[in-house]
């Protein structure tokens, strides 16, 4: 099937409908493997190309050719122009991708707000993850069970500027910390180091809660520090630019998670 890159859909719907949509998402069970690093998936870290790096017209071959290279989760940005000074994708294009054939875990982190709506079509959509960041909604728990209860893994997302203690009564509905190691918005931006210091105390929180809790960061990860990010104790990195780049081949792609890879080999636990 031919894919073809889909323009951003509408991310609204009534608020009559939310209540018997939310009761029509029933939880789906998931096995889960332990790992040295004690948290679902079938591997210690995980790398997550970023599809807002891709090129648009070749969607479809661009993800095939990401995985095939060796990445594990499709890394999906949704920015409505409202919370976030940029318009992407919406769910329209999360359903073509599915119906094009892939069947890797797709990261639907919503850069929107209000999220309930989005995160409705999102889980009827095919997506695996979704993320939201905590001033984008009014009731943070609902949210998170209405994401839960469609049968995909739930997640804060954090700026740089906000603080972690949003998880703290929440905790028990966490499946994914994630990290903004930029300002939300655009892709392409450099890494904020003081991030590093925000991974140690959210991987201090994860341990002393004995949380089943992926680590993850978003934002100018590339070659050479996504060792040190790892050594900060995240375990889930996006990479959007670093990975989906010129010449944009398969080899190339996989040259990148090889280096990748690599440098993780190395880290220190």
């Amino acid at each position: 099937m031919k894919f073809v890159a889909l323009a951003a859909a509408v991310l609204v719907s009534s608020a009559s409908a939310f209540a018997p949509m939310f009761y029509s998402h029933l939880s789906k069970a998931t096995s889960r493997a332990s790992t040295a690093l004690n948290v679902w998936g079938d591997k210690d870290y995980l790398i997550a190309p970023s599809i807002l790096s891709a090129n648009f017209a070749k969607l479809g071959e661009e993800v095939d050719n990401m995985l095939e290279a060796g990445a594990d989760v499709v890394h999906f940005d949704v920015m409505d122009n409202h919370y976030v000074p940029n318009l992407t994708i919406g769910p329209m294009v999360c359903k073509a991708l599915r119906d094009h054939g892939v069947t890797a875990p797709i990261d639907v982190h919503l850069m929107v707000s209000p999220v309930d709506a989005a995160i409705n079509d999102f889980i009827d959509a095919g997506a695996s993850y979704i993320t939201f960041h905590p001033e984008a909604t009014n009731h943070i728990d609902r949210s998170l069970q209405l994401i839960k209860a469609g049968g995909c893994k739930a997640g804060l997302v954090f700026n740089p500027a906000t603080s972690l203690d949003y998880a703290e009564f929440v905790k028990d509905k966490l499946d994914i910390i994630l990290l903004m190691s930029v300002n939300p918005g655009f892709g392409g931006q450099a890494f904020i180091p003081a991030t590093l210091d925000k991974a140690r105390a959210a991987r201090k929180f994860i341990d002393d809660n004995g949380l089943d809790c992926r680590l993850e960061i978003d934002g100018g990860v590339k070659v050479d520090n996504i060792r040190e990010v790892a050594e900060a104790g995240v375990d889930m990195m996006v990479a959007g630019s670093a990975i989906l780049k010129e010449p944009r081949t398969k080899e190339a792609y996989k040259a990148t998670i090889d280096a990748m890879r690599e440098e993780l080999s190395k880290v220190s636990k």
